[in-house]
């Protein structure tokens, strides 16, 4: 006989969203579960920079910013138009703060502004210059317990020790600066000698896996458990409305009834190949996306099965994306594309973008110069040995760190890195049109020199100049690519989850086709259709509206309605 168990709010995905879900509904009297369909917890979320996007947040005034709600809501219709209803931007725009300020007050979670990390469209009517993106900050695993042994570890960067967002760009400026603080946080990581011996990842995280670790912590100290190995196979549904879920655990079928609803937070579906070939531009694929494993859009799959609609599912979170030799890492390419000595070619020897523009934007441009037979997937990142020696290019440290001769042979013999002596000795064992790459450099190098790009206008903006080089004038963006040996990182097309998924109103319930909420269903996060719509306005935009429309579920779960009466057995 199958197992029966009830609670008030179900939530299926342990990431941002969910977890955010679960707390809010604790905090408002629930009796509430989590369940997980992996092993370890956290999904995509744990292997993101944990960013929340926040337009009016409380705490900006403390860092000189100032903002408000309808600054945000002009921001985002602007760049989002009518691809999204004016009730669910509005709800963004205007209750997200609401959901910073009850997070902070009942929960671990303590996001801070960064003043200067600006909006991603400064022509954008309601731009800010900084302070809507919030770092999470950190926290020390050992807060969890054994708790701890089961989050998703598998974060990928290029320094063995946990970074914040200002620290990461501290260090990448590479001035004594920066030395001083990559020597206080080696000096730390290697002291913690209990986790060293344990062979265990950086015990002060920050981040992604912060983020994760605050929330689990604080459903922990309330005793909300969380199920792990415990997939959602089926939605209950009674009379029209979900009443609950059955869960697969520990090879058992439980049917856990919600009173209250069912949140939807399982991720979107990046790593499933079905539905990317239904959907999505067909160069994409699961191969290079940064999401977590787990992100097979099993929610998605849920929802269609009881009726719900569709939206933006030709859409993903893009980025430029670096796969590691061992074929299970994938790294984000976000800041390492930016600096001066550097471009981004196709293999008919072209440029197609700005290298320095928003990460979405960048693959957006390649995927178009793809269609146009152009081969740019996988495109190349072209440095000389000035950039090499200086900065960093995905998991690859500067050459005055780590010379070509401690990295991994691997880089090389998988092609992810390439090294040649001369332009022409690189384009033939990358595959890219020798002479066509020539003139592409000649014309780039001689305007490089002047500090121009007329081509795509790289280092014009706020955003291009973030992660760029202060030193280099006069345009930190820019310098030209002319010193042997020469470079190319393979660039594939990835992203950092796919935003399609199922339609849901200002209050995150899940819409049918029609347009009708599904009663007692709710989504948030990757596996709702993206408030941002095709957009990505800033740094957290996935991470602030994962947590505002699951904060906006739980509120409409408990406060709106009258729960369903207790069942028997």
């Amino acid at each position: 006989m199958d197992a029966k168990k009830e609670v008030d709010w179900l939530v299926a995905g342990s990431g941002a969203a969910g977890m955010t879900g679960a707390v809010v509904a604790h905090e408002l009297g629930g009796d509430v579960l989590v369940v997980e369909k992996e092993p370890m917890f956290g999904g995509t979320t744990c292997k993101s920079g944990g960013v929340a996007w926040i337009p009016g947040n409380h705490r900006q005034g403390e860092f000189g910013v100032a903002d408000s709600a309808e600054e945000g809501y002009r921001y985002l219709k602007g760049l989002i138009g009518d691809s999204v209803s004016e009730s669910r931007l509005r709800a963004y725009a205007e209750r997200a703060a609401e959901m910073l300020q009850f997070m902070m007050q009942h929960s671990h979670v303590d996001f801070t502004p960064l003043p200067e990390y600006m909006d991603y469209y400064e022509n954008v009517p309601g731009y800010k210059p900084g302070g809507r993106s919030m770092d999470p900050g950190v926290i020390h695993l050992r807060k969890l317990g054994a708790e701890g042994r089961s989050i998703r570890d598998d974060f990928t960067g290029p320094l063995p020790f946990s970074v914040t967002v200002p620290e990461g760009r501290c260090l990448g400026e590479m001035n004594f600066k920066s030395y001083l603080l990559g020597a206080w946080l080696l000096l730390r990581y290697l002291t913690d000698i209990p986790a060293r011996l344990q062979g265990r990842q950086d015990q002060r995280l920050a981040l992604g896996p912060a983020l994760v670790s605050k929330l689990r912590l604080t459903l922990k100290e309330r005793g909300v458990p969380l199920w792990l190995n415990s997939p959602v196979t089926e939605l209950m549904v009674e009379q029209g409305r979900v009443v609950g879920a059955n869960i697969q655990r520990e090879g058992e079928q439980v049917a856990v009834r919600a009173r209250r609803g069912v949140l939807l937070a399982t991720g979107g579906f990046s790593r499933n190949a079905a539905l990317r070939q239904q959907y999505q531009h067909p160069a994409v694929g699961g191969d290079w996306t940064a999401s977590a494993p787990g992100a097979t859009g099993d929610g998605i799959v849920l929802g269609q099965a009881v009726g719900a609609g569709l939206g933006f599912m030709g859409s993903s979170w893009w980025s430029p994306t670096v796969v590691l030799p061992n074929d299970e890492a994938r790294l984000a390419l976000i800041a390492g594309k930016a600096y001066p000595g550097s471009i981004m070619v196709n293999r008919a020897g072209k440029r197609f973008t700005n290298e320095a523009a928003p990460y979405e934007d960048v693959v957006k441009d390649q995927l178009a110069s793809e269609s146009r037979g152009e081969g740019a997937v996988p495109a190349y990142l072209l440095f000389d040995a000035t950039f090499r020696s200086k900065y960093p290019a995905g998991n690859i440290h500067p050459g005055k760190l780590e010379s070509d001769a401690r990295l991994p042979k691997a880089f090389f013999e998988t092609g992810l890195l390439t090294r040649a002596d001369s332009i022409a000795e690189l384009a033939e064992q990358t595959g890219i049109d020798g002479e066509q790459l020539q003139a592409t450099l000649a014309r780039f190098n001689e305007n490089a020199r002047r500090g121009e790009d007329p081509d795509f206008h790289r280092g014009a903006t706020h955003h291009d100049r973030y992660y760029a080089d202060p030193k280099v004038q006069p345009n930190p963006c820019l310098g030209p690519v002319e010193t042997p040996p020469f470079y190319a990182l393979r660039v594939e097309a990835g992203d950092l989850d796919t935003k399609g998924g199922l339609q849901a109103d200002e209050h995150g319930r899940v819409l049918g086709e029609a347009g009708e909420p599904i009663p007692g269903l709710y989504a948030a996060g990757n596996t709702s259709a993206a408030v941002m719509g095709d957009t990505y306005p800033g740094a957290g935009a996935t991470i602030g509206s994962a947590m505002t429309f699951a904060y906006l579920a739980a509120q409409h779960a408990f406060n709106n309605k009258a729960p369903q009466e207790k069942t028997d057995g």
